[in-house]
């Protein structure tokens, strides 16, 4: 069976081709597809952004210029070493993973795709797919040197101008 891949459009028509592995992160992958199916993540925008580290999103979308949370969904069992799961996906450029607070079962809908290699990651997040080429990855890193501000909330790194989703779709 092949992986999937999706497609992430940008608000300014760039595009973020992903592989998913569902024999890394079968409930990662499977949580993340359901999203997409359901379209949570169109509108949705960056929310941290740091060069040579990662991109996040999943959490936030903008109204106007009010920065609104996004409906809370099911947290899934954390699929990565620390949390007893075998993953050896490292967090390399183009890795995505799913964000989570300091609950190792916390992640849902937020995730981040990695800018540059943070070793410091592995076996601590579930890694679960990677960009498929260098046109996404370029798009990754694009985005990862988007300036940023302070917007409040313990939102410190909040790309400015906005960065959203267009949207995310299943592409195979």
């Amino acid at each position: 069976m092949e992986n999937p891949i999706v497609r992430i459009i940008l608000d300014n028509e760039e595009k973020i081709d992903i592989e998913l592995y569902p024999n890394i992160a079968p409930k990662s992958v499977e949580n993340f597809l359901k999203l997409v199916e359901e379209k949570y993540f169109d509108g949705v925008c960056f929310h941290r952004v740091i060069e040579n580290f990662m991109i996040q999103t999943g959490g936030y979308y903008l109204d106007g210029n009010k920065l609104i949370d996004k409906e809370e969904r099911e947290t899934i069992k954390g699929e990565f070493k620390a949390n007893g799961f075998v993953n050896n996906l490292k967090h390399t450029p183009g890795v995505i993973s799913m964000a989570r607070t300091s609950d190792m079962n916390s992640g849902s809908t937020q995730f981040f795709i990695c800018s540059a290699s943070t070793p410091h990651l592995d076996g601590q997040y579930a890694a679960f797919g990677k960009t498929v080429d260098d046109e996404s990855l370029d798009s990754v890193l694009r985005v990862s040197k988007a300036p940023t501000v302070n917007v409040g909330a313990g939102l410190t790194d909040f790309p400015y101008p906005p960065i959203s989703i267009k949207s995310i779709r299943r592409i195979k």
